[in-house]
């Protein structure tokens, strides 16, 4: 039999890493825009980012049990909620891109609202994997 308790721990470092590494790579393109790869960069990674905040999301909600008790439970809590909140908006935020790409509207200032979506995420996925830490080295969860 598979043992799944290690599968969040497993997967929830990628849509951190990916998530930030795309973000930062749109905030680059902002500086030299004549560089569109930096741009298709970040989209590909807010596109990959959000299949991973999905299989993050679906692993912490599924394989990981919820403290009964405790200062862990509020530290706990936010992370949980701080996963859905990032995982919904790299999601919708992705979406939104893709459909600015189909309609070939990326040049317009609707770009500013996908960005916009992306800055949050970044910042969600980041207090998220902050919470998620906490709960590791603090409390010793998972140990």
């Amino acid at each position: 039999m598979i043992n799944t308790d290690h599968l969040h721990p497993l997967i929830v470092h990628f849509p951190i890493a990916i998530i930030i590494v795309g973000f930062a790579a749109e905030v680059v393109s902002l500086f030299f825009r004549k560089e569109k790869c930096l741009s298709k960069t970040g989209f590909y990674l807010m596109v990959i980012g959000s299949l991973a905040a999905i299989a993050a999301w679906s692993t912490g909600h599924l394989f990981t049990e919820e403290p009964s008790q405790g200062e862990i439970l509020s530290v706990y809590e936010k992370h949980a909620t701080g996963g859905l909140i990032t995982m919904i908006l790299i999601v919708v935020g992705t979406m939104f891109r893709i459909w600015l790409v189909i309609k070939k509207k990326e040049d317009s200032s609707m770009k500013w609202i996908a960005f916009g979506f992306y800055l949050l995420a970044f910042a969600a996925v980041s207090f998220t994997g902050f919470m998620g830490g906490k709960m590791v080295y603090d409390f010793m969860i998972g140990q």
